[in-house]
């Protein structure tokens, strides 16, 4: 089983709708974010994907983490992803860029699509939903 390491980030419109992204030729949606490259702190890589991905720019120091996950990886067979993932600070508007087909925002008290990356299904939105 391959192990790929990416960073990814929770972003929120101004009603609290969780941003989501497609990534050209593929089918799941998922975090903005991506895989470090050399030298980059996880961080830095979320950092650096939200601005490449979908036009947001937050600094890394104000980036805040929520936790370290492994998951089936969405868009590649037999591999898994190690995902340190974050919350931007605040609300935001999106855009694709790069190699981002689609933005979806998603409404978390609504009945949730199928077509979404298993790190947000089995991971990321458990622990959203859990209280502190």
């Amino acid at each position: 089983m391959n192990v790929i390491v990416v960073s990814a980030v929770c972003v929120y419109n101004q009603v609290g709708q969780l941003l989501t992204v497609r990534k050209r030729g593929t089918d799941k949606f998922m975090h903005p974010g991506g895989k470090p490259e050399p030298g980059e702190t996880a961080a830095q890589a979320a950092s650096r994907e939200l601005a490449e991905e979908v036009g947001i720019d937050v600094p890394p120091a104000e980036l805040e983490p929520m936790g370290v996950w492994h998951a089936v990886a969405a868009n590649e067979a037999e591999t898994t992803i190690e995902a340190t993932v974050f919350t931007a600070p605040g609300t935001w508007e999106a855009h694709p860029s790069a190699e981002i087909a689609e933005i979806r925002w998603l409404d978390l008290h609504a009945e949730l699509p199928g077509d979404l990356a298993p790190l947000l299904t089995d991971h990321v939105l458990p622990a959203l939903a859990s209280p502190n």
